[in-house]
C-alpha cells in the first residue's frame, strides 16, 4: 500500500466500478470520453434518497424520451410528473423541470461547470452540486453521501453518531479528495460504499483501505457508523374518493404545486390528520370500500379509507373525469395507484 490512500482506491476502482448507464467507466475516461452533465444531473437528482436499483429503468425512460436538457426543458409539466410517478419525493420532479428550463433560458443549455455556478440553480443543493461538479467536470469537490459517511466513520473510527457526525466526516472525506481524477474518487468512494464497506457484513478482506482502517484494527467495525436513535413515526390518517362515471371515465385531480405529491395526478382527498374531515368531490351514493391503502413517507405513515361509487353524467366540486383510454395507472404516484388498485375492480366497467 501507498502513502497516498486515494490513489490505492483509484487503482481499486479501476478494476472493480459498478456499471451504470450514467457513468463513464474509468478506462473510457482515461482514454478521454468526457461523462455528459444532462446524465449526471439527471441521475444525481433521481439518485436523492433512492437507491440506485430504482433509479435504473426511469433513468433509462427519460433520456430516452428527453435525450438533452432542451428537449427535458420543454416537455409538459404532465408527461414528466406522470414519468417519475412511483419514483417518490416528487419536490424533485418539479425542481428538475424548472432546473433543465433555467439552464436553457439562463444558460444557453449549457450547465454550470463548477460546484457555485450550479448550486444556484433550483432543486440543486450542496450535495448535488458537488458530485455534479466533480463527476461531470473533475472538480476538487467533496462528495458526501450515506455510503461515504460510513466510509469515514470506520476507516477513521469516529463514534459521534450521525447525524450530529456529518461535520466531522465531511472534513475526513475532503482531506482526501485528490486534485486529480476527483470524479473517479467521487465515485469509487461510494463504490465502496455501496459493495464492499457495507452497513452488514462488510468484505474488509477485499477493502483497498484495509490496512489504514482503523475500526478494522480496534474492531468496531460493526458498530460504526452510530446514529441517533430515531423519534416513534407518527400515522396520519385520510379518505380517498374514488369515483368512476358510466363511460368508464375516472375522477382525479391534479394536486397543488406545494405540498407532498405537489403537481401530481391523483384521486380527491380529505385532509390527512388525526381526524380527517369527509371531502366528497361530488353527491353520489359513496361506498366504503372496507379495505385501507396504507403508505410510509419520511416522516409518517399514511392509511387511507376508501371511498368509491359509480356516477352518472355529473359535475365535480373538484377535479376533472378522465376518459379511460387516457387515463394510465402508472402515472399515478405509488400512494394512489395502491388506492387504484384495491378500488378498480369493484369499479370495472366490461
Amino acid at each position: 500500500m501507498r502513502d497516498d490512500p486515494s490513489a490505492d482506491l483509484l487503482d481499486w476502482y479501476d478494476t472493480h466500478a459498478r456499471v451504470m448507464p450514467w457513468r463513464v467507466a474509468p478506462a473510457d475516461r482515461k482514454a478521454g470520453q468526457r461523462p455528459d452533465p444532462y446524465r449526471i444531473w439527471l441521475s444525481e437528482v433521481m439518485l436523492q434518497q433512492t437507491t440506485v436499483a430504482a433509479v435504473r429503468d426511469y433513468f433509462h425512460r427519460f433520456t430516452a424520451r428527453w435525450p438533452t436538457v432542451q428537449d427535458l426543458a420543454s416537455a409538459a409539466d404532465a408527461d414528466v410528473m406522470g414519468e417519475w410517478a412511483g419514483l417518490g419525493y416528487y419536490a424533485r420532479a418539479r425542481n428538475l423541470l424548472k432546473c433543465a428550463r433555467a439552464i436553457v433560458t439562463d444558460y444557453d443549455g449549457v450547465f454550470p461547470d463548477t460546484r457555485d455556478g450550479l448550486i444556484a440553480l433550483p432543486g440543486i443543493g450542496p450535495y448535488t452540486a458537488a458530485a455534479i461538479a466533480a463527476i461531470a467536470f473533475d472538480e476538487q469537490a467533496t462528495v458526501v453521501d450515506g455510503n461515504v459517511e460510513r466510509v469515514m466513520a470506520r476507516l477513521h473510527d469516529v463514534h459521534s453518531p450521525l447525524p450530529a457526525a456529518k461535520g466531522e466526516l465531511t472534513v475526513l472525506a475532503t482531506a482526501l479528495t485528490p486534485a486529480q481524477r476527483a470524479g473517479d474518487y467521487a465515485q469509487a468512494v461510494m463504490d465502496l460504499g455501496a459493495t464492499i464497506c457495507t452497513p452488514k457484513s462488510p468484505a474488509c478482506g477485499n477493502c483497498p483501505w484495509r490496512d489504514p482502517c482503523k475500526s478494522r484494527i480496534a474492531g468496531t467495525v460493526a458498530e460504526l457508523p452510530k446514529k441517533t436513535p430515531k423519534k416513534k413515526t407518527p400515522t396520519r390518517f385520510g379518505i380517498a374518493y374514488v369515483a368512476r362515471r358510466t363511460d368508464g371515465a375516472w375522477l382525479l385531480e391534479t394536486r397543488p404545486d406545494k405540498g407532498l405529491l405537489g403537481g401530481m395526478l391523483g384521486w380527491p382527498m380529505s385532509d390527512w390528520n388525526d381526524a380527517p374531515d369527509p371531502a366528497p368531490p361530488l353527491d353520489a351514493n359513496w361506498q366504503d370500500l372496507g379495505v385501507e391503502a396504507r403508505h410510509t413517507f419520511t416522516h409518517f405513515h399514511l392509511r387511507l379509507q376508501i371511498m368509491t361509487a359509480n356516477v352518472g353524467d355529473t359535475t365535480p366540486n373538484r377535479g376533472d373525469f378522465i376518459a379511460a383510454p387516457d387515463f394510465r395507472p402508472s402515472d399515478l404516484p405509488t400512494v394512489m395507484r395502491k388506492v387504484f388498485d384495491l378500488a378498480h375492480a369493484t369499479l370495472r366497467h366490461d
